[in-house]
């Protein structure tokens, strides 16, 4: 990743959009832009997975697929770009870490936030140093009504926690990577639900079929 300059007038504040990418489709660009357009970013990286130690024994596409598919897929938005911080370095792979490497590409005083899902954040007392996790970026939580937070118990596990969460809302999109490849594999479309370059892209590569 190209080392990114603080603003003349400001912190740069920039975010970080972690995930499989497997494949990118718009919901994850939607979050993106949300995030950046609520929370004033200047930045939004995206950072296709390595080996997710949550996710082992699952058949993952190649990192460099992946990694092909969410250029592709963000290459129309100069605030996006791709970080290879996670899938260029050995594993296990925890957030903490690559937040930590993104971290030190940064000016020193630079905001990050790190987006997540609101199932993760339910379920943060159970990453990786999660205590320092919460000190080096702010969280921002996609909120989701079908998934409550117990505030009481996560400040419990982990105090000081509520400060550092910022709730994003967002127009609610029911797409999932996993439902895209079967649609693949089964022979359904999925135009609409990926950038038409990323479909191209699944097609070529001949991706998800068996």
């Amino acid at each position: 990743m190209e080392r990114l300059s603080a603003r003349d007038n400001g912190v740069l504040r920039v975010g970080i959009l972690g995930g499989s990418f497997d494949p990118p489709h718009i919901g994850h660009l939607i979050l993106a832009e949300e995030a950046r357009d609520q929370l004033g970013l200047d930045k939004v990286l995206f950072a296709p997975a390595g080996q997710q130690p949550l996710k082992q024994g699952q058949k993952v596409t190649a990192a460099e697929d992946r990694v092909r598919m969410t250029e592709l897929a963000i290459a129309d938005n100069g605030s996006f770009e791709v970080s290879r911080g996670d899938v260029d370095r050995p594993g296990p792979h925890y957030t903490v870490d690559l937040i930590a490497i993104i971290a030190a590409q940064l000016p020193r005083d630079a905001e990050i936030f790190f987006l997540m899902g609101f199932d993760s954040l339910r379920d943060l007392p159970k990453w990786r140093d999660p205590d320092k996790l919460i000190r080096i970026a702010r969280l921002v939580a996609l909120t989701r009504p079908d998934v409550p937070i117990d505030w009481n118990a996560l400040e419990a596990a982990l105090p000081g926690v509520r400060e550092r969460v910022r709730l994003l809302d967002m127009p609610e999109l029911e797409i999932a990577s996993r439902d895209l490849r079967e649609r693949v594999r089964t022979g359904r479309s999925i135009r609409y639900m990926v950038t038409d370059a990323v479909g191209a892209y699944i097609e070529e590569q001949g991706l998800y079929r068996e």
